[in-house]
């Protein structure tokens, strides 16, 4: 039995967070989150970069229930690398309440893919942020989505804001559908219409293949919570430009947060502002996820 202790400086996932005042629609889905381990049955990934808390399935779900929300996608977290067996298991808990955005290599079977599938795997990520991981040459990215490509699944990209320049050939050249987690980590002390994130707007506009989440307001945030009010001009700009193309996750646990961790009630609460109607809010939380991974 493998014994992971986490790393001395994890901040754990608040256990007991508020209940939100803002009420989810129907159907709405957190459609960024995950799960670790528990590393006695799942054990992380010799390469990871972080040991984490374990956060498991059961963890996840009851704060699902509790924040009011009915579904989630779930994203393969980098400490475990491709061996997605703690992914899986939370997917055929979920059944049809779950779905999951995998990692793999670029020497996966067709049989493993096709068991991803079978559990609700609907795509796949690439991480470009380097201190969390080595990111590879293009051509084994590209390896992976011609695997991919006849089930179907969407590309999930993180990165910097600052990387966007220099990988902006590869990411506009992809030909699934393209998933941007949190907003491409714009540096929001820079104007929200200056060129920088005016850089994301126009990848956004030239390519309508491309989705943004709008999550992760503490990752983000100068200003700090609970309102995280200099993130909002960010991701309201995004919903109410390419309201069709918006999606949001709590993000739970929270890996890697270094000065606090959020706690999820509040991060429930600043939806409104951000999707300031009920037809935005109804988009972002229902509408768009349910096409992109239910249908």
């Amino acid at each position: 039995m493998a014994n992971f202790r986490m790393d001395p400086d994890w901040l754990r996932y608040d256990p007991a967070p508020s209940k939100p005042t803002y009420v989810p629609p129907p159907g709405a889905v957190d459609a960024h989150c995950h799960v670790f381990g528990p590393g006695d049955v799942f054990p992380y990934a010799p390469e990871r970069k972080y040991t984490p808390c374990d956060a498991g399935k059961a963890q996840l779900f009851a704060l699902r229930d509790f924040l009011g929300f009915e579904r989630n996608v779930i994203v393969q977290a980098t400490c475990h690398g491709a061996d997605n067996r703690a992914l899986v298991d939370a997917l055929r808990a979920g059944g049809d309440r779950a779905r999951g955005i995998a990692t793999v290599r670029d020497t996966v079977t067709d049989e493993e893919l096709a068991d991803l599938h079978d559990a609700g795997v609907r795509g796949v990520r690439f991480n470009f942020v380097r201190r969390l991981v080595d990111p590879k040459p293009d051509a084994y990215y590209r390896t992976i989505i011609d695997r991919i490509a006849p089930l179907g699944w969407q590309v999930v990209i993180y990165f910097e804001a600052a990387d966007l320049e220099e990988r902006w050939d590869f990411f506009t050249s992809l030909p699934t559908t393209v998933v941007i987690d949190h907003m491409g980590r714009p540096d929001v002390s820079k104007p929200v219409d200056g060129p920088e994130f005016g850089r994301f707007i126009r990848l956004m506009a030239e390519h309508d293949n491309i989705v943004s989440k709008v999550s992760c307001p503490e990752r983000l945030s100068l200003s700090g919570p609970p309102n995280y009010g200099d993130v909002v001009p960010f991701a309201r700009m995004l919903v109410e430009r390419f309201p069709d193309r918006v999606l949001w996750g709590t993000d739970w646990p929270h890996p890697n947060m270094k000065n606090h961790m959020p706690d999820d009630g509040a991060l429930v609460n600043i939806i409104p502002c951000i999707a300031p109607t009920e037809e935005l809010r109804q988009k972002l939380l229902v509408d768009n996820p349910m096409r992109l991974y239910w249908r």
